[in-house]
């Protein structure tokens, strides 16, 4: 017996869709069926991630979006709306990182993560969901009340790793608010629930495994690989699904074991 999940009709917004588990995130909603909102700052990517999304039949539209600036999310959501109807689907991605030892951390490197980060991220939702909430009120039109919001976290927000201590603290923030979230907003049917990727390949950091500090690191991963976007397609599907009504507040770590 075969089983498929059709998001046909709904529509996600997928911040930090430029590259990495964003733009794959974008076009492995769009193969089941969704309407996808790519927002970013690049873009130029954007453009070239939507070619590629509607080369093979599936709708995609580009959306310039600061996650630093509340006024920016304001009127990227809007826009998105204005062009592609109510969203029903948020996949709270965008990210940034340093690498240093938490004694060297600025207060440019603090602010520069966490505006990012827990800032950003909390402010998406935010909007997103305000909007969520006024259409299981009967407050707003739309023909899907409720919705989906995946927050994408880190296994560094539940084990801190060495010298990106700062990082580990903004994705352990972003659990917790995955959490407040998804008790607030349960009852309107709006679930809300995080992935913890563990190390997984993507063009930033693809030539880091080909040094001998990333062969090491390698080494000490449990069955001594690093994950490829792909492999979290059936995580992101499942959980945007209407199928999925029954997890909310679920921090979902994505890591091959690193956690354990």
């Amino acid at each position: 017996m075969s089983y498929s999940i059709d998001l046909s009709g709904r529509v996600a917004f997928v911040t930090g869709a430029s590259s990495g588990l964003g733009a794959q995130f974008a076009r492995t909603l769009a193969r089941a069926g969704a309407g996808v909102v790519l927002a970013s700052r690049r873009v130029e990517k954007l453009k070239d991630l939507r070619a590629q999304i509607e080369a093979t039949g599936e709708d995609a539209h580009v959306v310039q979006l600061d996650v630093t600036s509340v006024d920016s999310i304001k009127a990227a959501v809007a826009h998105a709306e204005t062009e592609m109807g109510s969203i029903d689907i948020l996949v709270n991605n965008s990210g940034v990182s340093t690498t240093q030892r938490i004694q060297d951390v600025t207060e440019e490197d603090y602010d520069y993560i966490f505006d990012t980060n827990v800032r950003g991220s909390f402010f998406v939702a935010q909007e997103v969901g305000k909007r969520m909430l006024a259409r299981a009120r009967g407050a707003a039109p739309g023909t899907y009340t409720g919705g989906r919001i995946i927050n994408i976290a880190s296994m560094a927000g539940l084990k801190v790793l060495p010298q990106i201590g700062a990082y580990a603290m903004s994705k352990a923030a972003v659990v917790h608010m995955t959490k407040a979230m998804a008790l607030e907003w349960g009852r309107f049917g709006i679930n809300v629930n995080a992935i913890c990727p563990g190390y997984i390949d993507t063009e930033i950091n693809h030539h880091h495994w080909d040094t001998e500090q990333g062969r090491k690191l390698m080494q000490m991963l449990p069955r001594k690989r690093v994950g490829q976007p792909e492999w979290l397609d059936a995580l992101i599907v499942m959980l945007a699904s209407k199928e999925s009504h029954f997890i909310n507040g679920a921090v979902i770590a994505a890591d091959d074991g690193f956690g354990v």
